[in-house]
């Protein structure tokens, strides 16, 4: 029998809590959200999805102790140099919320046409055993659409609303949570993690 290890997901954001503990409920782990452990969020100044989740991974191993896995995302729009990227959460500011992030990219969008309304959502996930661990699995996973000019859908979170699938046209917000995580970033990162940890 399989023990059951407690393992720390490194972030605040319950709405990728959720997602990461559906995609994840069939593995043999308890998972704790930083929050839930009262772990602070550290400090992202990285300029890639690697470093920063490499950061919080290492960050939630060493106050925890235990296994952590850190996820860090977001939405690059090549016609606004790879914005907002990294900075995806707080693209309209600290405390910014989804619809101000959202309002911000439209606005900046707004005078793109065709092509140049491509974009992408990145996920880098990494698994780090220990704060000191010298080979953490690090798994990414990218997801290809275009900017929809209106927002659309009521499911999903974050830029999800105006994220058009490449595929079948719709918004990630429009699809159900089964259709999201066959297509989105952070389940092909996740399945890419999979495929390592079974290795």
């Amino acid at each position: 029998m399989t023990e059951t290890r407690d393992v720390v997901l490194a972030s605040h954001n319950p709405h990728k809590l959720g997602e990461l503990r559906s995609l994840l409920a069939d593995l043999p782990w308890r998972l704790h959200g930083a929050g839930e452990l009262a772990i602070p969020e550290p400090a992202e100044p990285a300029c890639t999805f690697v470093e920063n989740a490499l950061i919080k991974a290492r960050h939630a191993a060493g106050l925890s102790g235990r296994w952590a896995l850190a996820d860090d995302s977001g939405i690059v729009v090549d016609a606004l140099a790879g914005a907002p990227g990294v900075h995806s959460a707080r693209y309209a500011g600290p405390k910014a919320d989804a619809k101000a992030n959202i309002d911000k990219l439209l606005k900046a969008t707004e005078s793109l046409e065709g092509a140049a309304r491509s974009c992408r959502f990145v996920c880098v996930i990494v698994l780090m055993r220990a704060a000191d661990d010298p080979s953490p699995i690090i798994a990414e996973g990218v997801w290809t659409g275009r900017l929809s000019r209106i927002p659309r859908g009521q499911g999903g979170f974050g830029y999800d609303p105006v994220f058009l699938d490449a595929s079948s046209g719709l918004s990630a917000a429009e699809l159900s949570p089964e259709q999201k995580h066959a297509l989105s970033h952070r389940g092909k990162a996740l399945a890419q993690l999979r495929a390592r940890l079974a290795g």
